[in-house]
């Protein structure tokens, strides 16, 4: 059995919820604000960044956690013949042509320190909007499916008229893999605030009640302020390893210095100026595709099959 990372909040604030759908409690801690829900979103990543970057910096420090499952379906030679088992039932944001590419350029930022990265390829970039389910069997999820299906297309299609805007690209991370996160727009750069009234976490909610009131029970494994897509993913420990097999804290720190620094370009490159925003640095959730309603083992991006995909702008 795998194990799986325990998602914390670290927006910094408790979130009372008497709903049960769990994104009401930041929303109406926030009275719905983009400003506050930005603000959320934002604590939570920079702590989380921190919190990260003090582990993996640390003496202590016992080597980044490997993919084994990732790293079998990579290197057949492994152990042939393996599977991956884990079935999801999901709605994928597919980010457009310009946040692909911003991403290739971060990757290869990355893979200049940390050659044996494993990279998520272009073409299976996404982001969890809703996670219905995961590591369920096929049959367990084609029963969901079934259910699911009289309302799969009104929640695909749900961005063509509620559409969220996220900015502010940064890189995260921790010792398992990184991740470019996003904001909720919150009136960037001198847009009026009221258009970006509907933000990403009002789109999770949504989208939650919705899947909710089809008569499935939404098992997420996180709800946490953050709106972001896995970049890469470590498959080996060799790019931070002394020759005999032990920990290189000075590969360690080199690693972590280019991800300040591709946050630093990220920053000054692709966040809103006073009258614009570079290409690549906004998102409007939907833009070229609706949301991908996925099902199968597609852990990774490229796995599963798309049971219907939403209509984009």
């Amino acid at each position: 059995m795998a194990a799986y990372y325990k998602f914390e909040d670290l927006s910094g604030e408790s979130t009372p919820n008497d709903s049960d759908n769990p994104y009401d409690g930041l929303i109406e801690a926030c009275s719905s604000d983009p400003a506050q829900i930005q603000t959320r979103y934002n604590t939570h990543r920079n702590n989380r960044n921190a919190q990260q970057q003090a582990k993996l910096l640390s003496p202590d420090f016992h080597g980044v956690t490997i993919d084994e499952i990732l790293a079998k379906l990579e290197d057949p030679t492994i152990e042939p013949g393996f599977k991956d088992w884990r079935h999801c039932l999901v709605f994928w944001a597919r980010p457009p042509v310009k946040v692909r590419e911003l991403i290739g350029k971060v990757q290869e930022k990355l893979l200049d320190v940390a050659p044996r990265l494993w990279t998520m390829p272009s073409e299976n970039l996404h982001m969890t909007a809703l996670e219905i389910t995961h590591s369920l069997t096929a049959s367990e999820i084609d029963g969901l499916v079934e259910q699911m299906l009289p309302e799969a297309r009104d929640i695909a299609d749900h961005t063509l008229q509620h559409r969220a805007r996220l900015v502010k690209p940064l890189l995260s991370f921790d010792a398992q893999a990184l991740a470019l996160s996003f904001l909720p727009a919150a009136g960037e750069p001198g847009v009026p605030a009221h258009d970006d009234s509907y933000t990403y976490h009002h789109l999770r909610r949504d989208l939650h009640a919705k899947a909710s009131a089809a008569g499935v029970k939404v098992a997420s494994r996180y709800v946490i302020p953050s709106a972001h897509l896995t970049i890469g993913r470590f498959i080996t420990k060799s790019d931070f390893e002394t020759s005999d097999g032990a920990v290189d804290h000075a590969k360690v720190e080199r690693f972590i210095e280019r991800i300040e620094s591709i946050n630093e370009w990220l920053q000054a490159e692709y966040w809103p100026s006073e009258d614009s925003i570079k290409v690549g640095g906004e998102w409007v959730v939907g833009e070229e595709k609706g949301l991908d309603f996925r099902q199968g083992a597609l852990w990774y991006g490229g796995g599963g099959e798309t049971v219907c995909l939403g209509q984009g702008f």
